[in-house]
């Protein structure tokens, strides 16, 4: 059984026209459909007669030879929006512009204050380490100058202490509290 509908010829049938459920609408000719499997074109012609039967017509030959244009789409037609819902939409978009703005503005602002918060503490702690440097440098030389006296120290000569005997002293001060300038 050859598919047949008058007013198309075989290149212009579409197969939204025969099989409802395609979409988007492909166009196939003739040729297409004879490559189509036996399965297929069964499935084809089951198609279009639940389609005529749905449209009220019985007879396979009146389906067959009736025009399957597609039924003209109608424009959609937009719902009439009152007057005050369209001033209420645009007093709502005009107020979240405002917020959005708003946030965009004080997020810009807490991120340059964290920016330069940021730089301050760099520099504050770039002073530090700069500062601890030359305390270290400042304890080396000190210790040096130390090393260098203690062969020749008077003080420690006469009172006969070793220099351990001077710093269990010292770290006893410091507990006690008792440590003299």
């Amino acid at each position: 059984m050859m598919l047949q509908h008058p007013g198309l010829g075989p290149s212009e049938i579409s197969a939204s026209a025969v099989v409802p459920c395609l979409s988007p609408p492909v166009s196939f000719g003739f040729e297409e459909f004879a490559n189509f499997s036996p399965l297929v074109k069964e499935e084809l012609r089951f198609t279009i007669l639940n389609k005529c039967l749905a449209n009220g017509i019985n007879s396979t030959v009146e389906c067959m030879t009736m025009n399957t244009e597609r039924p003209t789409e109608h424009p959609r037609v937009k719902k009439e929006i009152p007057p005050e819902e369209n001033e209420r939409k645009k007093r709502r978009r005009e107020r979240n512009k405002i917020a959005a703005t708003k946030c965009r503005n004080k997020k810009k602002e807490r991120t340059d204050s964290l920016q330069k918060e940021s730089e301050k503490l760099e520099s504050i702690n770039a002073d530090l380490k700069a500062q601890i440097e030359a305390l270290k440098s400042e304890k080396q030389q000190l210790v040096y100058m130390l090393n260098l006296h203690r062969p020749t120290c008077i003080v420690r000569a006469q009172n006969g202490r070793t220099p351990e005997d001077e710093r269990n002293l010292f770290i006893q001060q410091i507990t006690e509290g008792t440590l003299q300038g």
